[in-house]
């Protein structure tokens, strides 16, 4: 498989700050690649570097083995994070003024079936729901015909049923061979649309595989979780690896019968308790000591 982009030795240095220290990774064509870390990981900077927004210290980005230029500005797309839709006019009206600053344009008609706005049209901007406004910003940056496309955070806010509904119109624009390129701070909605990740922390790539892949890498373990209110023990007591948080508290243990026999004699009751595997949210607070929203 082709790579489409490629990040070779990124630095960014502010004055006091180095936010981005020597990183290097490649996405490959056709698929959903996520860049996940805390606030001040220097995932952002990096993603604008590589859209060309933030020139870099040191460093390339390279689009199909070439230094990335006219070409990959021409086909890529991007959906910022935030961004000023223009008052007063419809979504009809910005999807058009948007396509005509491209050379390279794209079936109106296709990108509004695939966004799903065809109801929306003759709306004005200022009308839409938050749910609405996102897939418009999805629509505004498929309008070049992208063969890579840039996603920085973009169901932040939210309501969790127009999250999904925003992963299948991703999943869709994935089914027709788009190159993904997502920041999240949601780890449901990278297991579900990335094929790749990469986890920053302090400016550096720490880790990066398939999920599933890094997950069987460092985890052969099960997790107990049980509310903190159910139990009543001592837990520097327990032999298995422990994490309390405000609520909850998890046991990483191999031996599931072990563990509830331990539990048994410091629980006031085992009823809320749940069984699971690890997930990418036990692999980034393990790798960074960070919560994923932090």
């Amino acid at each position: 498989m082709k790579i489409a982009l490629e990040a070779r030795n990124l630095v960014k240095q502010y004055p006091g700050v180095l936010a981005v220290s020597d990183v290097s990774f490649a996405v490959r064509e056709g698929i959903c690649f996520g860049l996940l870390g805390p606030n001040g990981a220097g995932k952002t900077t990096t993603v604008e570097i590589m859209e060309g927004v933030t020139p870099a210290t040191s460093g390339a980005v390279w689009y199909y083995g070439s230094p990335a230029g006219k070409r990959f500005r021409e086909e890529a797309g991007i959906q910022f994070q935030s961004t000023a839709l223009q008052d007063y006019i419809t979504v009809g009206e910005t999807l058009e003024m948007f396509r005509s600053l491209y050379d390279r344009k794209a079936d109106l008609g296709h990108v509004i079936e695939q966004c799903s706005l065809g109801d929306l049209l003759n709306r004005d901007n200022r009308k839409l729901s938050g749910g609405q406004r996102q897939r418009l910003l999805l629509a505004v940056a498929l309008v070049n015909r992208p063969r890579l496309i840039f996603l920085d955070e973009p169901t932040t806010g939210l309501d969790p049923q127009a999250r999904r509904n925003f992963w299948e119109l991703v999943k869709r624009i994935l089914g027709e061979g788009t190159t993904v390129i997502l920041t999240t701070h949601y780890m449901e909605e990278a297991e579900i649309l990335c094929d790749e990740i990469a986890i920053m922390d302090s400016g550096k790539i720490m880790i990066q595989g398939a999920p599933k892949d890094l997950l069987h890498k460092h985890y052969k373990n099960v997790i107990i979780e049980l509310p903190l209110d159910d139990f009543s023990g001592d837990l520097s007591r327990h032999q298995h690896r422990i994490l309390q948080t405000q609520h909850v508290i998890e046991i990483e243990t191999n031996d599931v019968n072990e563990s509830l026999r331990e539990l048994a004699s410091s629980a006031t009751g085992l009823n809320r308790m749940k069984i699971r595997q690890p997930n990418l949210e036990d692999l980034f607070l393990d790798l960074t000591g960070h919560s994923l929203r932090a």
